[in-house]
């Protein structure tokens, strides 16, 4: 066996031995989210609604039941949210900004992460996930949901507990580049989504350390300048924070 599949015996035992049907991979194709929730939707028969959840998380007893009983109620929603909180919120302040971006307003929504109850009709209408999408493919799913004229709403329920287990910066930085290259990714393929985000990527990634490589070389006063402006963005964010609750 590969590394790989040595790596992931584990997991698969314990799933099939809680009675698990388990799909396996063709790990000689580069493995995505998106292509796996795919295989495990095509292994279904008969499926009419079905529970996504990443695999760090686990489902708060009652949510399914909740969300099957909403969408039942409003057939132009195609799929369901609601609230996911971290495990271990305060084990670092990295859980904790996890914990704080979960937790979002109630109502109709543009988009929502991998934990979801997707009508199966609306799933196959728009041929699932798109396997290439390497990050934030649960953004790019829901564009097109919506752009095929389904509704998405969070509805205010406890859905899942997710485990960051974020304790480092090294950690952190890891999900930013990755965060980062859904917003690229997934901006490309759908211009009118992530706009904000691309937006301050490119001031606070490229113009502002622009401008100070310039101000080092022309004027230095311009460098004082450019980085002012992320004291300013610390600011404004901290502030931010500190309203909702954050330390």
């Amino acid at each position: 066996q590969s590394d790989g599949h040595r790596l992931f015996a584990g997991p698969v035992a314990a799933a099939e031995a809680a009675g698990a049907t388990v799909v396996q991979l063709d790990m000689s194709v580069p493995f995505t989210a998106a292509r796996a929730r795919n295989a495990g939707f095509d292994a279904l028969t008969d499926s009419q609604l079905v529970q996504f959840i990443d695999g760090d998380c686990r489902i708060v007893p009652g949510f399914v039941e909740a969300a099957a009983a909403h969408l039942a109620a409003h057939p132009k929603l195609g799929m369901v949210t609601g609230w996911r909180s971290e495990i271990h919120r305060d084990a670092s302040v990295y859980n904790q900004l996890c914990d704080w971006e979960w937790r979002r307003p109630a109502g109709d929504i543009l988009a929502c992460g991998g934990d979801m109850l997707v009508r199966a009709a609306a799933w196959s209408e728009v041929g699932g996930m798109d396997p290439t999408v390497i990050a934030a493919e649960d953004d790019e799913f829901c564009t097109r949901l919506r752009k095929a004229g389904w509704r998405l709403e969070r509805i205010p329920q406890e859905m899942t507990r997710h485990d960051a287990a974020m304790t480092r910066f090294g950690q952190w930085w890891a999900r930013a580049v990755r965060t980062g290259h859904g917003f690229a990714q997934v901006g490309f393929l759908h211009p009118d989504y992530f706009r904000s985000e691309r937006g301050r990527v490119l001031v606070y990634g490229l113009a502002l350390p622009t401008l100070i490589a310039l101000g080092l070389l022309v004027w230095p006063w311009l460098s004082v300048l450019a980085l002012l402006a992320y004291g300013l963005n610390y600011v404004r964010t901290a502030r931010g924070l500190a309203a909702e609750g954050l330390p």
